[in-house]
């Protein structure tokens, strides 16, 4: 199903998303939601908390490569490299973002079986944007002074700025947590 994405200034966006604790038919159907509604913006990876979901998930699409990551946790390796990035809650902005240049992350699938990615280059700045999100971190907030300030001003001439916050019903299950 297709989700309605978050965009800046809702305060999902800000708040650390919670551990994911039951591996059950509820998150694998989060993981194809998000998965649906990430294809569909297009883009290549879209967080939980981006659908208004407070829970450690994201999905990603690379290279042709499907794939999600639940409760990751990042090992970055290498000099940090500044490249155009974007996110599909900030549409349409894209500004030269530093990330580690290789990232090996460690997380469980939908179903709980544990599992290693390991990415350069769009892969690893992906799965690094992606972690963000989880920690409540938008890429705007790693830019240097001058592309913030550039940025900020993009956002508030941006259409889409301001506009109302989706309503999301809540679930009563404890995986789904909204804030």
């Amino acid at each position: 199903m297709l989700r309605p994405i978050r965009l800046f200034g809702d305060p999902v966006l800000l708040t650390p998303a919670e551990p994911v604790a039951d591996f059950d038919a509820e998150l694998r159907n989060l993981v194809r939601d998000l998965t649906e509604t990430m294809l569909e913006a297009p883009g290549v990876g879209l967080a939980a908390p981006q659908i208004g979901v407070g829970l450690r998930v994201f999905t990603y699409h690379v290279d042709d490569e499907p794939g999600h990551l639940v409760n990751p946790v990042l090992d970055l390796s290498g000099e940090e490299e500044a490249d155009d990035e974007g996110c599909l809650s900030l549409p349409g902005l894209q500004f030269p973002t530093p990330r580690a240049p290789r990232v090996v992350a460690k997380g469980f699938t939908m179903h709980g079986d544990p599992v290693t990615i390991e990415g350069t280059e769009l892969l690893a700045r992906c799965v690094q944007h992606e972690t963000d999100h989880l920690d409540g971190i938008l890429f705007i907030d790693r830019l240097d002074n001058k592309q913030r300030k550039l940025a900020m001003k993009a956002i508030r001439e941006a259409d889409w700025y301001g506009a109302p916050v989706p309503q999301i019903k809540i679930s009563p299950h404890s995986t789904q947590r909204i804030s």
